[in-house]
């Protein structure tokens, strides 16, 4: 039973190990210049330039062509 025990003991011991965070300082050292800048929001010109998806319409006719990448770059609008 003592066994049973000390084994259940060093599993939860590893996995609560192996889940600590690896190097939480070296973030916190880097000074704020060093830093990215944060990204600027996308403009209303490139959201209303990009097409509207199409997932709900049929994609099947895309199977009718020739070769794999064919298809592949077919359906890839459909995405």
């Amino acid at each position: 039973m003592k066994h049973i025990l000390f084994s259940a003991l060093i599993g939860f011991a590893f996995c609560a190990w192996a889940q600590a965070p690896k190097e939480p300082a070296k973030e916190a050292a880097k000074p704020e210049a060093m830093k990215e800048p944060a990204k600027a929001a996308p403009s209303k010109q490139a959201a209303a330039s990009k097409k509207p998806r199409r997932w709900n319409e049929d994609a099947r006719h895309c199977l009718a062509r020739a070769s794999n990448t064919e298809i592949i770059k077919c359906a890839e609008e459909f995405l």
